[in-house]
């Protein structure tokens, strides 16, 4: 793999990773859709693969702290959860940039995809 290829690989899937950061739904799902349709980088692929994964799950978490807020739990599982949402792409991010031949697995994710 040539440099330039290996530079591209970790700005695209740093991208997909850190694309949550950017904004809650259109980039952070867009972004991730796109760069998967476009490349043909099976390890990009498989980052876009889990960050999108990551948003989806993170919506349903939202969804269901936002239900249990009517039984007050849901206030401090919001607070968990946005910590979460902050510092997982970080992590992700930082993890594809020094390792990019392999695909960042985020813990505790659903699948979808």
């Amino acid at each position: 793999m040539t440099t330039s290829n290996s530079d591209n690989r970790k700005l695209l899937s740093a991208l997909c990773h850190g694309s949550s950061l950017f904004s809650w739904a259109v980039a952070s799902i867009g972004i991730p859709i796109a760069v998967m349709l476009l490349t043909e980088d099976t390890v990009v692929k498989d980052n876009a693969k889990e960050a999108l994964n990551f948003q989806i799950n993170m919506i349903i978490y939202w969804v269901i702290c936002f239900v249990l807020m009517f039984v007050l739990i849901g206030f401090p599982l919001m607070f968990v959860l946005g910590v979460i949402t902050l510092i997982m792409p970080i992590i992700a991010m930082i993890q594809v940039a020094s390792e990019p031949d392999r695909p960042y697995r985020y813990p505790f994710v659903i699948h979808f995809l």
